[in-house]
């Protein structure tokens, strides 16, 4: 099941209203400024400090391979929203949205935002410039609404989180700041995949959580059949799968659509997780061209990322490749605060665990042995 209209759809998107910007390209590799090109004065009411607050200016490009690797994945998610958008309305009647409870002023929004993953994707393919990848083909599992929507809001939310977990970490602050506007747009659209699957819009959370982009490509490798051959590798690692066998899976509750409601929860401390996970070494991704791998030992823990932590509990009852854990009580700030594990979250099995921060996850790569997976705890 895999869709191949959005190469052209991106073919025409200079032609209509998102023609590319001229942004100015760095004048070497280090990105500094053009000879001759214009200084200014310290502005005034402007205390001394802060980045690209010079007479620098901006470099809209990659400055660095980290850049624009984490730029490219962040162009791929981009492009399977888009498809994945006008999928689902191709794919679906207007009677089967009705029945889910979705008018057609709700699939209106939908095709909205197919619309601006088109203004996403031509921003991010101009910051790479020639080298930006292309649209590929895709493969979903979901055969009705509820379960389209239900991956719109997952897929949503860890392409918004794989963007927060480098957007602080990119040499060029300039493009970061063209992905920090598109990503914040993403943000709206995880909302209201929640509202349109009849989950609390906010996800009882008071912050997101960031993931690596090797978190967020093993996620994503998994629905990409086929890309273009000159579409550059993309180089973060895939970490072997991870299933939730018991995942609460709100598709399938019978939840109404609304602006909003009570559901603030789907599971609650003290839930016991059943895992599954495969062995590294499975081909994922297009083409064939990826294999999982991981550097880790054996499971001993299950991280769980989110809000602005990352918290562990024992992986216990280990067989083979099977085991639990259980949901773990804690709260952000203490009591009166509110829970850390709430919303669309991830986990993950790990070897060790070391202390991680919202600014430092990609420590947690050489530990992982097995995920990121999604829980949906709220």
């Amino acid at each position: 099941m895999f869709s191949t209209r959005l190469y052209a759809l991106i073919a025409l998107a200079p032609k209509l209203v998102f023609s590319a910007p001229h942004w100015a390209a760095p004048s070497s590799a280090t990105g500094t400024a053009p000879v001759g090109a214009p200084t200014t004065a310290q502005m005034p009411f402007q205390p001394p400090g802060g980045l690209g607050t010079n007479s620098t200016p901006p470099v809209y490009a990659p400055m660095s391979d980290f850049d624009f690797q984490s730029i490219n994945l962040a162009l791929n998610q981009e492009y399977i929203e888009l498809d994945l958008f006008h999928f689902g309305l191709a794919r679906f009647s207007d009677e089967e949205f009705q029945a889910a409870g979705l008018t057609a002023e709700d699939r209106y929004t939908i095709q909205f935002m197919a619309e601006q993953e088109v203004g996403h994707a031509t921003a991010l393919s101009n910051i790479l410039g020639a080298n930006a990848a292309k649209p590929c083909n895709y493969t979903y599992p979901f055969d009705d609404v509820r379960g389209f929507v239900d991956f719109c809001q997952k897929l949503t939310r860890w392409g918004e989180s794989g963007v927060y977990g480098f957007l602080e970490h990119l040499n060029s602050r300039a493009a970061a700041q063209i992905l920090l506007q598109s990503i914040t747009t993403e943000a709206r659209q995880q909302m209201i995949f929640r509202q349109f699957e009849g989950l609390f819009p906010l996800g009882g959370e008071w912050h997101i959580p960031g993931i690596t982009q090797s978190m967020t490509w093993t996620l994503l490798a998994n629905y990409i059949t086929t890309c273009p051959e000159e579409n550059p590798r993309i180089e973060w690692q895939n970490f072997p799968g991870l299933n939730i066998t018991n995942n609460p899976a709100p598709d399938r509750m019978n939840l109404t659509p609304g602006i909003s409601n009570n559901v603030t929860a789907l599971s609650g401390p003290g839930t016991e997780l059943h895992f599954t996970w495969e062995n590294p070494g499975k081909v994922t991704g297009y083409d064939g061209k990826y294999n999982t791998s991981t550097s880790a030992g054996e499971p001993k823990f299950v991280a769980w990322i989110s809000q602005l932590n990352t918290t562990y509990t024992p992986l216990e009852n280990i067989t083979g490749n099977s085991g639990t854990t259980v949901q773990p009580g804690l709260r952000i700030f203490g009591d009166n605060s509110a829970p850390l594990i709430n919303g669309t979250m991830f986990v993950m099995l790990t070897d060790s665990n070391p202390f991680i921060t919202a600014a430092n996850v990609s420590l947690l790569n050489p530990h992982v042995v097995a995920g990121p997976a999604v829980y949906q705890s709220g």
